[in-house]
């Protein structure tokens, strides 16, 4: 007798963990109709000022008035974006708490850091927001280089003596000038700073030389005639600027373009990081948010979380290609 219950015990407990799990998917569905239902809360590994702080400013705004719930943005700097990240990934997996940030604590720290106390690979990809192409800016009193050759010949002249002001270690920033001194075959002292804004404030002031930054923000130095931009690092000349060359026609090959996307902690429910996603794409067609990024020399670029997390994967073997054949080092 104690064998016939036992088929039936075993079926009984399996239509109950169905029910449980149908339960828990109506639920996470049912969540996600909902969100949000309370501010959410952004954390930009970065300070405020560069654009790594201002794109996801720009989004919160337009997403605080489709939500209808107020959008933040929460600076937690330093650490190459790790301590901002770590914030996110320990807190709760219920969209109220994203990371918008450049590549470095998605998928170039990993491969830069010997200890993280994050995973970048249990983040949840949303999207990728958008695409700017960095820049060589150099301070026009300290450097007279009109040209990337010159700017090249004149840095071999005084070899390791210039000083690159760099977002911080494994930034694109970083990375960006690393690759520059493996292809031109040239030394620069590096100078780590926790973002672009404070970065960008010295090199005007004299006390660094030269940057590899992104164009959102240094642009505005630029034609305040306070910076000098030799020339840009995206495969081809940006549209907005015809005159500025881009540094492969100098360097064959030579490209660095810094993204902005954002994530959610491990754990996330896929209902929820698509919601946010379809939003955020909504929000990249809007015209007012395309001006304002245009305004940052940014590329909307939008996608899946499926799709940003493929890109992620692209970019992680990107960027460590660059680090190995850099021998780029935090020592």
């Amino acid at each position: 007798m104690e064998s016939r219950k036992r088929p039936a015990f075993a079926q009984s407990l399996a239509l109950g963990l169905l029910a449980l799990m149908f339960g828990a998917t109506i639920s996470t569905s049912a969540h996600a109709q909902e969100y949000p239902t309370r501010t959410v809360r952004l954390v930009v590994p970065y300070p405020a000022g560069g654009t790594a702080d201002v794109m996801p400013r720009i989004l919160a705004d337009w997403l605080s008035r489709k939500w209808g719930q107020s959008v933040i943005i929460d600076n937690r700097t330093g650490a190459g974006g790790n301590i901002g990240a770590e914030v996110v990934a320990q807190a709760d997996p219920d969209g109220y708490t994203l990371i918008a940030t450049p590549p470095g604590p998605l998928v170039i720290n990993q491969n830069l850091y010997q200890h993280l106390d994050f995973d970048p690979l249990k983040f949840v990809p949303i999207t990728v927001m958008g695409r700017v192409p960095n820049g060589l800016v150099v301070n026009p009193d300290k450097i007279s280089a009109g040209t990337v050759k010159d700017f090249i010949a004149y840095a071999k002249t005084n070899d390791g003596k210039l000083t690159d002001a760099t977002q911080g270690n494994g930034t694109t920033s970083h990375l960006t000038s690393e690759l520059f001194q493996l292809m031109a075959k040239v030394k620069l002292q590096n100078v780590p700073y926790r973002g672009s804004a404070p970065a960008l404030n010295d090199l005007v002031a004299g006390s660094v030389d030269c940057m590899f930054d992104n164009i959102g923000v240094s642009m505005q130095l630029v034609k305040a005639g306070r910076l000098k931009i030799l020339a840009v690092a995206s495969p081809q000349r940006v549209a907005a600027l015809p005159d500025v060359p881009t540094i492969a026609e100098t360097l064959p090959g030579f490209a660095a373009v810094t993204w902005y996307a954002l994530a959610a902690p491990p754990g996330t429910p896929a209902p929820i990081a698509e919601k946010i996603s379809a939003s955020v794409n909504e929000a990249l067609k809007d015209p007012d948010v395309q001006k304002r990024f245009a305004d940052l020399y940014a590329e909307p670029v939008g996608g899946t979380p499926q799709a940003t997390a493929a890109y992620f994967q692209e970019e992680i073997a990107r960027w460590k290609n660059v680090i190995t054949s850099a021998h780029v080092t935090l020592e």
